[in-house]
């Protein structure tokens, strides 16, 4: 019998802000997290993405390398980022070249379960629980489904 390799769930080389609460266990690593930004239990964050200020990442929850969330931000549980859109057919296997970035504005909630590939969003979006933003969101209001479709606009 073999033995696998066992990497520990860690918090390491991670650049944070004043006042950041993190509920372990997760794992985050070369990445940014804004002042004042709480980040829940099962939370993966990973090389290169950037959480801005006064953000709460719930439990269970994935956000890729070259995602950016913006400031006063909500990210539900279980949200999935996805940088990696298939498009050789198949993963990218670590082809950085291949990924594309992800950018969320300031004031966006985004409901539970929901998955964001790779699309900017808006400030002050809500993204409803179980959706998929498979394209950019450039008007600020409510959108909801999959693909996800603005329900109402917000002033």
């Amino acid at each position: 019998m073999g033995i696998p390799e066992v990497t520990p769930v860690a918090v390491k080389d991670v650049d944070f802000g004043e006042g950041v609460k993190i509920v372990q266990p997760c794992n985050l690593y070369d990445c940014k997290v804004g002042s004042h930004s709480c980040i829940g239990p099962f939370v993966e964050i990973q090389k290169g993405a950037k959480i801005g200020k006064y953000c709460k990442i719930q439990s269970h929850s994935f956000i890729c390398d070259m995602a950016s969330v913006g400031d006063h931000c909500f990210v539900g549980h279980g949200v999935m980022f996805i940088n990696d859109d298939f498009k050789t057919g198949g993963p990218a296997n670590g082809d950085r070249s291949l990924w594309k970035a992800i950018e969320i504005g300031n004031r966006v909630s985004i409901g539970s379960n929901s998955t964001i590939l790779p699309v900017k969003i808006c400030d002050g979006c809500v993204i409803g629980a179980g959706s998929v933003v498979t394209k950019n969101l450039t008007q600020k209001g409510i959108y909801a489904g999959n693909p996800a479709r603005l329900i109402r606009e917000l002033q």
